[in-house]
């Protein structure tokens, strides 16, 4: 079959998928991203809580609360038409079961440089004071994962970098002229043109070990989880609030712009099963998603959810959003979220790249440049 060559090939079209190629192709002239789905952003860039993080998340992680403080801004300038920030955030501290203290809590933030500030009485009065010891006010944003795509979709448009939808990459070889191949075939299985590239990135999350199993190379160990995020409708007095109760066992709210609605997470009730992929031990996480039955938490969510807000009581489900989460080891260590950026031992211009959050974009320049890649930020 004949084969098509690009400088960079970008597995897998979600948010981190296409920023890498927009970042890539500021220095390199042929560009493509491959996905296996019929649009960008459709799995976990759209499936998730659709928190930009500003640092509160991560109190015991001092890296990824500090990458994330300084991160913020960057994203709220450079996807201004995405942000959503019309709601007020707060992040309570339990007094129990709680791994920090309101007073470490405070501390790390003015440590980080992340500003916050004493909640109003109005708002303290809507948590359980038996059970919170204090409560923050902070600026902190969502983003609209559909307006994200659009704007994604536009910027590759415009700068040239051409998108595959609907294929999926299958395995990757090492070529005669130094190049690397990548096998390709159709959604319905009809093997396609391969696709030959100087670089090729791993950016498919969940699906990391996939493309390396296939590809004869070890597998990155990495846990999955089966994850269920409810869609909330949020009594009056709730409507315009994010609520995060932290360090522990506990829960969290945002709005979810696409739908107008809010998100309700649970650290105990939102994974349904989980995971760790290992050599020789590995399942399709999609192919598990898809036969789940998918029974909700909702109920477990919010029994204990109005222990803390009695308010919450009055939550009406209105769906949930079901995805697989992927984490590296480290992450159950600290709770931190730094990104991963490893070269394969065999085919070291093959690299696997991850997210933990969505403002860990602005670290690929960095790791990049370890590469010999220089790029530019296109927005900059």
């Amino acid at each position: 079959m004949k084969s098509h060559t690009y400088d960079a090939v970008i597995v897998g079209g979600g948010f981190f998928g296409c920023s890498l190629a927009l970042f890539l192709r500021s220095t390199m002239s042929r560009v493509v991203v491959i996905e296996m789905g019929d649009d960008l952003l459709q799995r976990a860039s759209y499936h998730n809580q659709a928190r930009v993080h500003r640092g509160y998340h991560y109190p015991r992680s001092l890296m990824t609360a500090l990458r994330s403080r300084l991160n913020y801004p960057r994203f709220v300038e450079d996807f201004a038409d995405c942000v959503y920030d019309e709601f007020d955030q707060y992040y309570a501290v339990g007094r129990k079961l709680s791994k920090v203290s309101a007073g470490q809590y405070r501390n790390f933030m003015n440590r980080i440089g992340a500003p916050m500030r004493e909640a109003p009485a109005e708002v303290r009065d809507l948590f359980e004071s038996k059970l919170i010891e204090a409560v923050f006010a902070v600026t902190e944003c969502a983003f609209d994962p559909v307006r994200l795509k659009q704007c994604l979709r536009a910027r590759l448009e415009e700068a040239g970098v051409e998108v595959r939808l609907c294929t999926q990459a299958r395995r990757v070889m090492p070529d005669a002229g130094g190049t690397l191949t990548l096998e390709c075939e159709s959604s319905d299985g009809e093997a396609l043109e391969p696709v030959r590239g100087s670089w090729i990135f791993n950016c498919t999350y969940s699906q990391l070990n996939g493309l390396l199993e296939n590809s004869g190379l070890a597998p990155i160990p990495i846990k999955q989880e089966l994850t269920e995020m409810a869609l909330v409708e949020m009594p009056a007095g709730l409507r315009n609030i994010g609520l995060t109760v932290m360090c522990g066992p506990f829960f969290s709210t945002m709005p979810f712009p696409p739908l107008g609605c809010h998100t309700l997470s649970h650290v105990r009730y939102t994974p349904h099963a989980h995971w760790r992929e290992r050599p020789g031990a590995r399942f399709d996480p999609y192919e598990y998603l898809a036969a789940h039955a998918r029974k909700t938490h909702f109920p477990m969510m919010i029994q204990d959810a109005r222990r803390y807000v009695p308010m919450l009581a009055e939550c009406r489900q209105k769906g949930s959003l079901w995805e697989i989460k992927t984490l590296l080891p480290q992450s159950e260590l600290d709770d931190g979220r730094p990104i991963l950026f490893q070269r394969t031992a065999e085919h070291p211009n093959l690299i696997c790249v991850m997210g933990g959050k969505i403002d860990n974009i602005y670290d690929l320049p960095h790791e990049l440049k370890k590469t010999g890649i220089e790029v530019h930020d296109p927005k900059r």
